[in-house]
């Protein structure tokens, strides 16, 4: 048993004292305010229980930490946004001419245009989230918002962020097609996604393929392609035979793209009243005639 003076109203264990400083030394000055400082066995304990409150604090924080970077992983869609960065590198490459045009300056005007466009890849796959989470609750319940992971308002700065920063950082760069193809964008995207009167066009088969083939085939294309022609390199715009013929391959994968994207997500689509290809002509006939439309195009 405790000395008097240790009594169970003033034992330390029992009622610690909940004022933390710093560092462990003012904690220490703190919390031995109520026992006795020859006393170094409970000095040793009270440190030992600080200093585990401080582990399971920034364990739980590391796992917190963890937990949403994973989910704002899943929240960019990783496939598109991988895909859309390889494309418009791709594209930021056919102005070239010789392998001195491979510059320091080359590169850097690259990854400058890249940004933006990723930017604006996430907004994309953000926004269609953000108006679908009844939707995805059914089609996709894995996605953040849609099991819970993030919050609307977190989605919602997410996708204002995203989408904010990709115009300002084109509009920075000075160059008017860079600027205009990542308008042109944003105008399609937001038009295909919200849910306002006129839009939402992802609810029209035919609506929802033109502006995916508009978007993706030719708006994208011209636009980047003009960017690293004439504002980067410095050369006249010249309309080449490299960028119509990935012109018309990116708007024939854009209409394969716009007939098979939904396969999966039927169930969900034809309760809220969304009417995709898949919905219309049928899971069997849209494989047919995606395969009928490859086999022409080879």
């Amino acid at each position: 048993m405790l000395p008097t003076r240790y009594s169970s109203k003033y034992d330390p264990l029992a009622q610690p004292c909940h004022v933390i400083s710093k560092d462990d030394d003012d904690r220490l000055k703190t919390i031995l305010g109520c026992v006795s400082k020859d006393d170094n066995k409970i000095k040793t304990m009270l440190l030992g229980r600080v200093k585990s409150e401080d582990d399971n604090k920034l364990k739980s924080f590391q796992a917190g930490f963890l937990k949403n970077l994973k989910s704002l992983y899943r929240f960019t869609r990783p496939n598109t946004l991988n895909g859309l960065v390889i494309a418009v590198t791709s594209i930021c490459c056919l102005p070239l001419q010789n392998l001195g045009d491979l510059t320091p300056t080359f590169f850097m005007e690259v990854f400058k245009t890249v940004v933006p466009a990723a930017l604006m890849a996430i907004y994309m796959t953000a926004i269609n989230q953000l108006v679908d989470v009844k939707i995805d609750k059914i089609n996709k319940p894995d996605l953040p918002l849609a099991s819970g992971d993030f919050s609307i308002k977190t989605g919602v700065a997410i996708t204002l962020t995203c989408a904010m920063m990709s115009l300002a950082m084109g509009i920075m760069i000075g160059s008017p097609p860079l600027a205009w193809g990542l308008i042109l964008w944003f105008i399609l995207v937001t038009a295909y996604s919200i849910d306002l009167p006129f839009l939402r066009w992802k609810r029209n088969a035919f609506l929802a393929a033109i502006s995916i083939m508009i978007g993706y085939g030719v708006g994208i294309q011209f636009s980047f392609f003009i960017h690293i022609q004439k504002y980067v390199l410095g050369r006249p715009v010249v309309i080449t035979r490299s960028l119509i013929f990935t012109t018309g391959v990116i708007t024939c994968m854009s209409l394969a793209k716009a007939l098979l994207k939904d396969l999966h997500d039927v169930d969900g689509d034809k309760e809220y009243g969304i009417r995709t290809f898949s919905v219309v002509l049928g899971k069997e006939r849209v494989l047919l005639e995606y395969s009928s439309l490859f086999i022409h195009f080879l």
